[in-house]
């Protein structure tokens, strides 16, 4: 593997570009034009950046030990020395990048990037490993909002459907990785939980995730809402029951907590609407 896509890989590139890419979508949907939309997805990109490389750089140790040769830097395929400074370069871009929006907006995506830094250390392997999640992914609509001409306050149920969006993503993100992590000693509150606690907990906040950009919008719920608080109604009821007919207990809950993920997904890109 070359080193620049090793360093790629390293920044944990999927979920990162996929926070960027709805937060992109959310702006243009609250009103974002020109120069703002690239701008949006370069600061939220770059915390996202900051994040993912911090991460690999702090579990690089752990990761050798589990044999974990998805990872570049267990691999040999780039220095921790270099993600480090990739991490710490991204985290000092944030504000940088968020200055151009305003004073307001520049600390709302800062303190984000640090709250979720957090989770990298010390909070990862604590029963408060949510926290940062549920903080850091209210905070990124916020931004958004926030970044808009004269400032405008965002409204709470957005706030709140992200926060519980990136709750239920924590723990729906740690499931397949619950054994590995167990092994080289992160107890976070997933671990804690265990498998069948992880998936009542993500079932639980994506559901309310739905529930509250469905019905928090001051309007009545469109068929659109009310088509996804049915699938979500329905599809987490039918995991939980596949899942306990089945011998792998997990595949088919996780699917069903990722397939309602996405409709939350949709739901908060397409609130911009309404904001």
């Amino acid at each position: 593997m070359a080193r620049p896509l090793a360093l790629i890989r390293s920044s944990h590139p999927e979920p990162g570009l996929a926070v960027t890419v709805a937060m992109t979508l959310l702006a243009v949907g609250v009103g974002h034009r020109g120069w703002a939309i690239p701008g949006i997805f370069l600061a939220v990109g770059a915390t996202q950046l900051a994040v993912g490389w911090v991460n690999d750089w702090l579990d690089a140790v752990r990761d050798r030990q589990a044999g974990r040769a998805d990872k570049p830097i267990a691999a040999g395929a780039v220095s921790r020395r270099t993600v480090g400074i990739a991490g710490l370069l991204s985290a000092f871009a944030v504000p940088v990048l968020a200055a151009p929006f305003g004073l307001e907006p520049a600390a709302i995506l800062t303190v984000a990037t640090g709250v979720a830094l957090l989770y990298d250390w010390p909070l990862k392997s604590t029963v408060f490993s949510v926290l940062p999640y549920l903080v850091a992914f209210g905070l990124l609509p916020a931004f958004v909002v926030t970044a808009l001409p004269g400032h405008p306050a965002p409204p709470a149920w957005l706030v709140a459907a992200a926060a519980l969006l990136g709750g239920g993503a924590h723990f729906a993100n740690v499931l397949p990785d619950l054994d590995d992590d167990a092994a080289t000693g992160v107890h976070g509150l997933p671990h804690r939980l265990g498998a069948t606690g992880s998936m009542i907990a993500a079932a639980v906040l994506l559901l309310g995730a739905t529930l509250t950009l469905v019905f928090g919008p001051p309007r009545p719920p469109s068929w659109a809402g009310w088509s996804a608080t049915a699938a979500a109604v329905v599809v987490l009821p039918l995991g939980w029951y596949a899942a306990r007919r089945a011998a792998g207990r997990r595949v088919a809950m996780f699917r069903a907590v990722i397939v309602v993920a996405l409709i939350d997904v949709l739901l908060l890109i397409f609130s911009g609407r309404v904001v």
